[in-house]
């Protein structure tokens, strides 16, 4: 039986190790895809520390993209050589209601499908040599983009951006980008890729500079100073602490949406008594994440013409201590990702 290295999750709370696994055996409608770049998601630690459920053992990892080398039996949209990447969600139960609503079907996403099969969760993640994955959870990689650039697009490029289309920003309409990491570096690239007036808020100085390069127009370090150079009509919470989204809204404006594209499983996200009631303001609280596969599309186009590059770095299977370590307390600069078979195995095309 042929082995590969795959990082696994032992237990809740538990060092991630690094071991030799069979390789995933294809089965119908499914895809081999071999691993080059692996992104990593701080939901690699959330399911690390038990929020996923018994899920152990398990191999996490669900911004991943590689090569696909065979192809499962019913498998006609796929070939082998094809430059793939793979959605968290990749495959509906088909029988719940959502999905009995056909909703997955007309272009929305099958997250909120009761039982899908979930990259790193229900089923085997990416930071691993080779995954088996539903073929119709893949999306062609567009010729021009690497694979190490492509990774933080199945998951922070994805949110980001589905949380900004689900915005319906207008023309002159102003995007305020709370969080500078992981999902904020990219967001705020989106937004001015987009010609919007972009308005990054972040409490560390030291990202302040970089925060301009990426695209910012402004960089503020509170809802007050947001306010005070005239509010955003869009606060994308790219963030995990929801009581800096909270103190934020103070900088949004009447008819402004706040989108909540991050997730904080410590406090529930809350409204603030204080000043003009919000529903005075008619604003809005909209909750977003991977928005179905055309805006991942989008996403993969826009990062293909270099208007979007997400800044990573880059670790071998066998640094899984230390990515996770960086992961997990915050260092990382910006996006962590794994590459499974070296720098060397990179291309574009």
């Amino acid at each position: 039986m042929k082995t590969m290295k795959a990082v696994v999750m032992t237990g809740p709370n538990s060092p991630w190790q690094v071991q030799d696994v069979p390789v995933p055996v294809v089965e119908a409608g499914q895809v081999l895809v071999k691993v080059y770049a692996s992104g990593m998601c701080y939901t690699d630690v959330w399911a690390t520390q038990g929020y996923g459920g018994d899920i152990y053992p398990q191999t996490p990892g669900h911004e991943v993209v590689g090569e696909v080398v065979e192809v499962g039996a019913g498998v006609r949209s796929r070939r082998v050589g094809d430059r793939v990447g793979t959605t968290w969600v990749q495959s509906s139960c088909g029988r719940c209601p959502y999905c009995r609503e056909s909703r997955p079907l007309s272009g929305q996403t099958a997250m909120n499908c009761e039982a899908p099969r979930t990259t790193g969760f229900a089923a085997q993640g990416g930071h691993a040599q080779y995954i088996a994955v539903s073929a119709e959870g893949t999306v062609l990689l567009p010729d021009g983009l690497s694979y190490v650039d492509a990774a933080p697009m199945m998951c922070a490029g994805y949110t980001t951006w589905s949380g900004l289309r689900d915005a319906a920003p207008q023309p002159n309409e102003k995007i305020a980008v709370l969080g500078i990491g992981g999902l904020g570096h990219v967001a705020l690239q989106f937004s001015k890729a987009c010609g919007f007036e972009t308005i990054a808020i972040t409490h560390s100085a030291d990202k302040h500079a970089l925060a301009r390069q990426l695209g910012a127009d402004h960089v503020v370090a509170s809802g007050k100073e947001l306010k005070d150079i005239g509010g955003a009509d869009v606060l994308l919470v790219t963030t995990n602490a929801f009581s800096s989204a909270e103190e934020a809204m103070a900088g949004l404006r009447v008819d402004g949406r706040i989108v909540l594209c991050g997730l904080d499983f410590s406090q529930p996200f809350s409204i603030s008594s204080e000043g003009v009631p919000f529903h005075m303001m008619r604003q809005r609280v909209i909750g977003s994440t991977h928005g179905g596969q055309h805006y991942l599309s989008e996403v993969l186009n826009l990062a293909a013409t270099g208007k979007v590059k997400p800044l990573v770095e880059t670790f071998a299977l066998d640094q899984a201590t230390e990515a996770y370590d960086r992961l997990a307390s915050g260092k990382m600069r910006f996006r962590g990702v794994f590459l499974p078979w070296g720098e060397a195995a990179q291309r574009s095309t």
